[in-house]
């Protein structure tokens, strides 16, 4: 076999059918079909995963240890693989103080400029860190930010003292944190706060280090006064004791953050922000936009720093070329979304001089507008030709057409895909016959029976985040999509400020459902109770056998269906329960049927197989419901800590289905779907509308904004270049709008079609 491919034999990974397949070796191969054909499951979970679970060979037992687990995936043989970067949309996260700047290393390169260059001179490069004792400020320790006590959510000013006025924990009347206030002699305890004086209210809240001159006789004599604000400062904020630990969730409805009153949120100290470069210290450069910071670096002629200046241009000029620009330095990388944090793990790949690498990326233009997609395709092929082989999974048809080569998996999904339906290019793909085929050779067009509005949601002035005292009104009774670039001001304006407005709003988002790891979709969606019913009626037994996490679950895994196994530095082994061969269930709970399927049949049912066998109405509607959404290849069993955020998403939009007369809000719900799933999203999004709701869509799938009643569209550009309304209106006028990025595609879309 030549070493020009990559060769798969014999896939069986999760719904994989024994499939052989050759992926050209440096060129752009991109994945494609629907959400469960087995995309994911061919390229990470088979490919990825072998590449990465043979590096990790290659070290010591000790550097294993600390590594990720990658276990063997189901197949024969994988030949010619080469090392595999994976670049996913798992957001960043990270703690306070890891920001875009220290996660891109560019604020490195910026505090070795300071140190060399800044005046005066305060230190070497490292004291320009916050995360260093001698430059962070020490009131905050570096964070920007400090926790502290709402008072109106601590005291209810309606009570005195020995009524519970004070409602932290270990504070209330029989708390004995309390006694050092009743018994302090300082207050009247049958008075309420609300009558204290303004020297009362100060002496309860803010006093520290008093000595006590008439306390009653239980105080303690060499004990000192002390405030509430210092005292529940000191005991639980200050420190990680047991009693914050303890003590934590309750502690956080009283907690607030805020800038740092004496760094006001640089994080340095006064020495470090007095050193500067042309007139800035290096905290103002972190604020900069980092398109902004450009201008001001390309500005600096020092030739002591020629070679530094270069390196930060040459850094900068990534961020931007990848399309965040609009972003700074100090922001948090907890705060960036999976598309953003994609981007920000290119960036690293993109000054690298190492060649023959596969590169994976997962759904990249996820987040992104038609207008930025452009700059990312640039980059994969600049990967591409430096002698990388990569390797795309992806739905949007502007990422689809830079492929070298194309394979679409399918035909459907979850046991009814798993195949390789095409292998070729994109224009034998457009005459294939299979669904992706079929999707980008149909032709594309505006709605045309438009809904009228019934009312309207005003919003005036905002000035939220990047919004320049935006007013604009939204329709009631349609479906409006917000659209503008990633950073433009959409979800500031829809997530940020209409909610303040009008909290009755609705989010179906995507963030994961708040569930143990035994949670599934028949659990969620309640049809589980349902089922045990059925089954107990059936046979006459306790409905708590038909739990998996009661008396009928199996003891060795004990529900699980699976063991795990700890080899220390090894990898951990998952096995199928060998007790109950992954059912879940004693052999006892297994004998009792219904309709000829045991409890673990029918938890492994599909939602289509489900919707077969049922006949109840109850348990049919709900299944209906997740049909609609496209959640047809799911099993009633399958964890929801493994779907996707997307998936998630039309979980809980399912949910909504039977409601009416809400104002919902969805954010970017074309996420991981296939343009065939996209069309039965729309058909339920007009559901929603024609149930009298109104629907605020944000997105950039053009195929949704064809779709529109109305349109409000947010730019030009990104961050402080953006947060404008461009337009509002129809989608047909949309297009003729000569400052629209949105419209300017939209209309080549419906023309190039």
């Amino acid at each position: 076999m030549s070493d020009n491919y990559i060769q798969v034999s014999g896939a069986r990974e999760r719904n994989l059918k024994n499939i052989n397949v050759l992926i050209h070796k440096k060129e752009i191969t991109v994945f494609t079909g629907v959400s469960g054909s087995g995309k994911s499951s061919l390229v990470f979970d088979t490919i990825a995963a072998e590449s990465q679970r043979q590096l990790n060979e290659t070290y010591t037992s000790f550097i294993r240890h600390r590594m990720p687990h990658y276990g063997k995936p189901d197949v024969d043989t994988i030949e010619n693989l080469s090392v595999a970067f994976i670049i996913n949309q798992k957001r960043l996260g990270g703690n306070a103080r890891s920001t875009v700047g220290t996660i891109t290393d560019i604020y490195s390169v910026l505090r070795l400029l300071f140190s060399r260059i800044g005046e005066p001179f305060v230190g070497y490069s490292d004291v320009f860190s916050f995360n260093n004792p001698a430059g962070m400020c020490e009131y905050c320790e570096g964070l920007g930010k400090i926790e502290t006590i709402d008072i109106e959510r601590l005291l209810d000013k309606n009570k005195s003292l020995n009524e519970g006025a004070i409602r932290f924990p270990t504070f209330e009347p029989s708390g004995w944190r309390l006694t050092r206030y009743i018994h302090s002699g300082f207050f009247n305890n049958d008075k309420t706060i609300k009558d204290y004086s303004t020297e009362e209210l100060e002496l309860l809240l803010y006093a520290d280090g008093i000595k006590v001159k008439n306390p009653t006789p239980e105080w303690h004599k060499t004990s000192l006064y002390e405030g509430l604000l210092p005292r529940i400062e000191r005991s639980f904020l200050k420190k990680e004791d047991g009693e914050k630990v303890r003590y934590g969730k309750e502690i956080e409805r009283f907690v607030v953050k805020q800038g740092c009153p004496h760094c006001h949120g640089t994080r340095l100290n006064d020495k470090v922000l007095s050193c500067k470069v042309n007139g800035k210290n290096i905290a103002e450069c972190a604020d900069m936009q980092i398109n902004e910071l450009l201008d001001f670096v390309q500005s600096i002629h020092a030739p002591v720093a020629a070679t530094i200046v270069s390196e930060l241009v040459n850094r900068i000029q990534h961020m931007i070329s990848i399309g965040l620009g609009y972003l700074n330095l100090g922001r948090e990388t907890s705060t960036l979304s999976g598309g953003e944090s994609q981007r920000i793990k290119m960036v690293s790949q993109l000054g690298s001089s190492l060649t023959d690498l596969t590169y994976i990326f997962d759904e990249p233009s996820i987040g992104l507008h038609p207008h930025d997609i452009s700059k990312i395709n640039e980059l994969m092929r600049l990967l591409r030709d430096k002698g990388n082989t990569v390797l795309i999974v992806e739905h949007d048809p502007d990422m689809i057409k830079i492929a070298d080569h194309i394979i679409d998996m399918g035909p459907g999904a979850g046991s009814h895909g798993g195949e390789v339906v095409y292998q070729g290019n994109l224009d034998g793909l457009k005459t294939a016959g299979t669904l992706t085929g079929k999707y980008l050779s149909y032709c594309p067009k505006l709605k045309s029976d438009i809904r009228a509005p019934k009312t309207w949601l005003s919003i005036q002035n905002a000035t939220m985040h990047n919004l320049k005292n935006l007013s604009v009104d939204i329709p009631r009774g349609v479906m409006t999509v917000v659209t503008g670039v990633a950073g433009s001001g959409k979800s500031t304006l829809i997530n940020g400020v209409l909610p303040r407005l009008y909290p009755e709003t609705v989010f179906i988002d995507q963030k994961g459902i708040q569930a143990s790891k035994r949670s599934n979709i028949a659990t969620f969606t309640g049809i589980f109770d349902i089922i045990r019913k059925l089954f107990t009626k059936r046979n006459g037994v306790s409905a708590s056998l038909f739990s998996f996490n009661s008396q009928g679950a199996c003891p060795a895994c004990k529900g699980l269906g699976v063991t795990y196994t700890d080899l220390a530095f090894m990898d951990t082994i998952v096995t199928v329960c060998e007790e109950c061969h992954g059912n879940r269930y004693t052999d006892e709970v297994l004998a009792y049927q219904l309709r000829g399927k045991s409890i673990a049949d029918v938890l492994k049912m599909t939602v289509t197989e489900a919707l077969e066998y049922f006949q109840e109405k109850e348990i049919i509607t709900v299944l209906k419901r997740l049909s609609d959404v496209g959640i047809t290849y799911v099993s009633l069993g399958q964890p929801l800590s493994t779907l996707s955020g997307g998936e998630l998403q039309r979980i809980k939009l399912a949910s909504e289905l039977e409601n009416g007369g809400q104002i919902y809000v969805l954010d970017e719900p074309s996420t991981g779907l296939h343009m065939a799933d996209i069309k039965q999203l729309i058909s339920v999004m007009n559901r929603l509308v024609e149930q009298n709701s109104t629907l605020i869509v944000i997105e950039h799938n053009l195929d949704i904004i064809c779709q529109a009643d109305w349109i409000i569209d947010i730019g030009p550009y990104a961050g402080q270049n953006g947060g404008k309304i461009m337009f509002t209106g129809l989608p047909k006028d949309l297009i003729n709008c000569p400052d629209s990025l949105t419209g300017k595609h939209l209309k080549k879309y419906i023309n190039e079609k």
